[in-house]
């Protein structure tokens, strides 16, 4: 690697170390290391534009924009009820895949801060709806809480905490709850909600469609929901942005309604493969250096400056 990623990738681990890193997940990161090629259900969890295009198949939708996901959420559920886009969006996260390598190198982060004593454990944000980064916390053996977005239902517009014992409680005042501590274990934010593995659909919780997201933006302001020990690691890290382009509705909106027009207080990074002028400007308005690179090609650097073995891992 250039000198340049060598240096940038040493200041990852070390910001790792310090406890002073987010690391920021979007669909993308499902493509990482894994063989591309037609989405089948079962096999891998999809890319943004793999899952629109197998909605788009599955419910006859012939517009136009077949791979933007909102609009063909939009659609399905429009025409055949939020029921009808639950069930379908259940049978595509309701299944056990194999975390990628990605994954894997997540989980591991938790025995660095350790090691090294890190003042807190991890926080990772993620926008995914699969549970492929949980389960491989559980293969490490890593606790966790899980932090979840109810997008309907009677705590709709709130977050859901689920601790390491599977109990859940609605946070209702996010500047007094006081149940999650990163100095304990780790968090995993789902700000866009999560397939649930009890039976059926009903539980899930999915910003998704354009209506979501029009909601989303208008009447959630994201960062009063989130826990106050929560949002004061936000304020004081990092950024590592994985799987994302600006082309992504949801990371937009997210950027809106957590800093507005204001840049990062803390310079973050966004690894894209052969970003466009118009996504560089996007990014550095916003404090964020964006790395053109392949997202397994950087996590094999990272996993490097880290010391750590991937293997024992996976």
């Amino acid at each position: 690697m250039p000198q340049s990623m060598e240096s940038h990738l040493h200041n990852m681990a070390r910001f790792v170390r310090d406890g002073v890193l987010i690391p920021f997940l979007g669909a993308g990161v499902n493509a990482c290391g894994q063989r591309l090629g037609e989405f089948r259900v079962g096999e891998r969890m999809p890319s943004g534009g793999e899952l629109a295009r197998h909605l788009a198949t599955t419910c006859g939708y012939e517009g136009t924009h077949a791979e933007d996901l909102a609009r063909v959420s939009q659609y399905l559920a429009t025409t055949e009820g939020d029921a009808s886009l639950y069930r379908e969006l259940h049978k595509v996260f309701d299944i056990d895949v194999p975390p990628t390598d990605l994954h894997h190198l997540l989980a591991m982060l938790p025995r660095l801060a350790r090691e090294h004593l890190a003042p807190t454990y991890p926080m990772i944000i993620t926008t995914n709806y699969d549970d492929a980064l949980e389960r491989a916390f559980d293969m490490a053996g890593e606790p966790y809480d899980t932090v979840i977005y109810q997008s309907h239902g009677h705590d709709r517009g709130k977050l859901s905490h689920r601790d390491p014992t599977g109990h859940v409680e609605v946070v209702r005042v996010p500047n007094r709850y006081d149940a999650i501590s990163l100095a304990e274990r780790s968090v995993i934010l789902k700000i866009h909600g999560a397939v649930q593995r009890s039976p059926g659909y009903t539980n899930d919780s999915y910003v998704i469609t354009e209506d979501h997201y029009i909601e989303y933006l208008t009447q959630t302001d994201v960062k009063k929901l989130i826990p106050v020990h929560l949002a004061n690691s936000i304020r004081e890290s990092h950024f590592l942005f994985l799987g994302y382009s600006l082309r992504d509705w949801n990371l937009r909106v997210i950027l809106h309604r957590l800093w507005g027009d204001q840049s990062l207080d803390h310079m973050s990074w966004s690894v894209q493969l052969e970003p466009d002028d118009v996504e560089t400007k996007f990014w550095a308005r916003r404090n964020v250096e964006i790395l053109s690179c392949d997202l397994h090609e950087y996590v094999v650097g990272l996993r490097t400056a880290l010391g750590l073995d991937l293997e024992a891992a996976s």
